[in-house]
């Protein structure tokens, strides 16, 4: 199988972890959907990261699609099997995933010329990631997030939607307004699966 994207990119970073974690033996290519438009449409004509192409040269978009892949290869999730604990790490992985989309929407309306701008939205979209840094930075606060020693899905995706803000917009996401999301963030980025696949990698 080959993984395609920049490590960059929170989505292709949470299925890369992922599918280490789930033991699946993968290739990953850092392709650009900006710097490397050309490449990227060869391997998938949507121009979306990450991709997967298999086995049999089927190829998948989406970070979630390609993820509940990888279960299905490997006959298991990371998810908690009681009741209550999954639906926790369901709503958790959620808030984990909107923190990274409002964090990469807040960086492209960044790199918009000032007069292309809405501030209307600016605002929203900063509220909407601050609201979901909260709610993950108490969920750290109770114990519900945590760095193992099993990792589950909201583990990830929180620990590296902090990174991915800290990587791009640190002024919209200071270490001393979410201390306990910070604190469990750090502590994935120090497990050999997060070191395998560095968020500055190339």
């Amino acid at each position: 199988m080959l993984l395609v994207g920049m490590l960059d990119s929170p989505y292709v970073r949470r299925a890369a972890v992922t599918g280490t974690l789930l033991g699946l033996e993968f290739e990953h290519r850092s392709v650009s959907v900006f710097r490397h438009m050309d490449e990227f449409r060869a391997i998938n004509p949507l121009i979306k990261a990450p991709s997967l192409v298999t086995d049999d040269g089927t190829v998948i978009s989406e970070s979630l699609l390609i993820i509940q892949h990888f279960e299905d290869l490997a006959g298991r999730s990371l998810r908690p099997v009681e009741a209550s604990a999954r639906m926790r790490d369901l709503s958790l992985t959620g808030i984990g995933i909107v923190a990274a989309d409002k964090a990469v929407a807040i960086e492209y309306e960044r790199k918009r010329p000032e007069a292309q701008r809405y501030a209307p939205w600016q605002e929203r979209i900063v509220a909407q990631l601050h609201t979901a840094l909260e709610l993950l930075d108490g969920a750290a606060g109770r114990g519900e997030l945590t760095a193992g020693p099993e990792l589950l899905p909201s583990d990830i995706a929180a620990a590296i939607a902090w990174a991915f803000c800290r990587f791009v917009i640190p002024d919209f996401a200071p270490v001393e307004r979410w201390p306990a999301l910070a604190e469990q963030a750090r502590a994935c980025e120090a497990i050999d699966v997060f070191k395998q696949w560095p968020i500055d990698r190339e």
